[in-house]
């Protein structure tokens, strides 16, 4: 951006103040040290003559019909508190055009490849988590949502599988977006009420779906916003980019009832630590850490038949798969000509019912404790299970963990996520897999979780479809550091797609990238197109 020239207004007071649109955000400097500018930017202000407002915080620039210059901002007195602001300036001498012009520029600057005033239906479901979503919604979210100027329609939802119906029978070309002001549930209800629909397949690629983090898990907004926090996950959607998202499905029971899942499915000690304590909601997250010490305690261990069909599966391949893939994605047209139907995709593999593909590995194990397949980096704060997860690269993350490990040993390996160790343990197996079957053995009853909702303890199999679901994120990709030591392979991965000046590439619609030989990845060519995803 080149900068612009510095524009000269005057405060409510008529004094001075020189504004410059600066590369880090809208530069505002004066003399006085008692100025009332200086009194609403409060802890945006940084010294006695000047301050910097960072673009990302302005929600809105406008010029009003008293020809002033209204800026409607964030400030961030605390890494965890947002407060809203609204500033106005006089223009001095020059007229309103040149206001305008400014006013403009800012705002576009501000927004970037981001849409301004979205159109959002917004769902609010009171009984989320600590039940804190309706207090969260009116005091942090919808006066920033006012203040950006975007149009929303808001639903308080009253009983669980609303949110499913609502989608069924929604005008999706209405709306630009669908927020869940809750937990992880109603994003699932969200995705699986669009996926019912006779146009499921055009109504996932129109609506791109957000959160608001009122729950206990609040996964979608911590990798899409980095934060838990409703205010900052707020500002991210107001700015977010509209950005595809590989969802799977799920088939199961005699009928092979189908269904789709965004965040992730799990089988064993993770699932049991998320449903069999829903009688501790009122702690939060913390009820997961609770259910997670129990289990490693018993050492338990859940039977199971496996089929798998792997894509990569040495955890260095998988550094360089992300390497590779980080900073490459495609745009939500190209998957609207991948998926040209009304529908949902045919299944490449068939159903839960199916014969399996020649291609799959099978495995029986008694030792499982740990079956979690991720989509998202995230399920939880501080909970990176999937940290070479990216948002449409194909593949579903797939984590296993012995059950029978000695009780520190399995406590230091749940440890070591927030360390950033947890990938690289000895005791973690990661691959990227594209599909699989489960079929636990020798329980009568148990535990499965789809995006942390419960659902029968019986076979399923599920395969990924890259990018047909859409969500609004900060950046186009996923706020996480990636798995430790990936960083060696991102020089290879820079050269490797150096392009003449002007163009750029992204991951192309995802092919086998390897099969299983003896337990050895063996990685094929990928094809890679198109522009880069840019940052907001």
């Amino acid at each position: 951006m080149a900068p612009a020239e510095s524009f000269r207004v005057l405060d409510d007071q008529g004094r001075p103040i020189t504004l410059v649109q600066a590369e880090s955000g809208l530069k505002i400097s004066g003399s006085s040290r008692q100025s009332t500018w200086k009194e609403c930017l409060g802890s945006c202000f940084q010294g006695s003559k000047s301050t910097c407002v960072p673009y990302r915080d302005i929600l809105w620039s406008s010029v009003d019909a008293n020809d002033k210059l209204v800026i409607d901002f964030v400030a961030r007195p605390g890494t965890s508190v947002v407060e809203q602001r609204k500033w106005r300036a006089f223009d001095t001498s020059e007229g309103r055009e040149p206001l305008e012009r400014l006013a403009r520029s800012i705002q576009a600057i501000a927004y970037g490849p981001a849409q301004q005033q979205k159109k959002a239906m917004v769902l609010v479901n009171p009984s989320s988590g600590p039940g804190h979503a309706a207090k969260l919604w009116e005091k942090q979210v919808k006066p920033l949502f006012s203040a950006a100027r975007m149009h929303f329609d808001v639903v308080f939802l009253k009983k669980g599988g609303e949110a499913t119906e609502l989608m069924q029978h929604l005008d999706y070309k209405a709306y630009d977006t669908v927020i869940a002001c809750s937990g992880d549930g109603t994003p699932h209800e969200i995705f699986n009420g669009l996926a019912k629909r006779p146009d499921a397949g055009r109504a996932l690629r129109k609506l791109a779906i957000a959160q608001v983090p009122c729950g206990s898990g609040n996964a979608m907004a911590i990798n899409f916003y980095g934060s838990s926090k409703a205010a900052v996950a707020a500002i991210g959607i107001i700015k977010g980019v509209v950005t595809p998202v590989d969802l799977v499905s799920i088939t199961q029971g005699e009928d092979s009832n189908r269904y789709v899942s965004v965040l992730s499915q799990a089988v064993g000690i993770i699932a049991e630590s998320d449903l069999a304590t829903e009688h501790l909601r009122w702690m939060g997250s913390k009820r997961f850490e609770v259910g997670l010490v129990m289990r490693i305690w018993k050492k338990q261990c859940y039977p199971c038949d496996l089929a798998i069909k792997v894509e990569v599966a040495d955890k260095e391949e998988i550094k360089r798969f992300y390497a590779d893939n980080l900073d490459k994605a495609q745009t939500p047209e190209v998957y609207d000509k991948m998926y040209d139907h009304e529908g949902l995709p045919e299944l490449k593999y068939g159903t839960v019912n199916s014969a399996i593909s020649s291609d799959w590995q099978q495995i029986s194990t008694d030792k499982i404790g740990n079956f979690y397949c991720g989509n998202m980096v995230y399920m939880a704060p501080d909970a990176g299970f999937f940290p070479a997860a990216l948002p449409s690269d194909g593949c579903m993350d797939l984590v296993t963990i012995n059950g029978d490990l000695s009780t520190v040993k399995g406590a230091n390996v749940l440890l070591s996520i927030e360390s950033g160790n947890f990938y690289n343990s000895e005791h973690v197996s990661y691959q990227k897999i594209s599909a699989y079957r489960i079929t636990p053995r020798n329980q009568h009853d148990g535990y499965i979780s789809i995006d942390g909702e419960k659902v029968p303890f019986e076979p399923f199999q599920c395969e990924i479809h890259q990018g047909l679901g859409r969500v609004l994120t900060r950046r186009g990709r996923y706020e996480a550091a990636g798995p430790k030591g990936w960083e060696k392979y991102a020089q290879d991965a820079a050269v490797a797609v150096e392009a003449p000046k002007g163009s750029a590439h992204r991951v192309a619609p995802m092919e086998s990238t390897s099969s299983i030989n003896n337990g050895t990845s063996v990685s094929s060519d990928r094809q890679q197109s198109a522009s880069k995803v840019q940052a907001v």
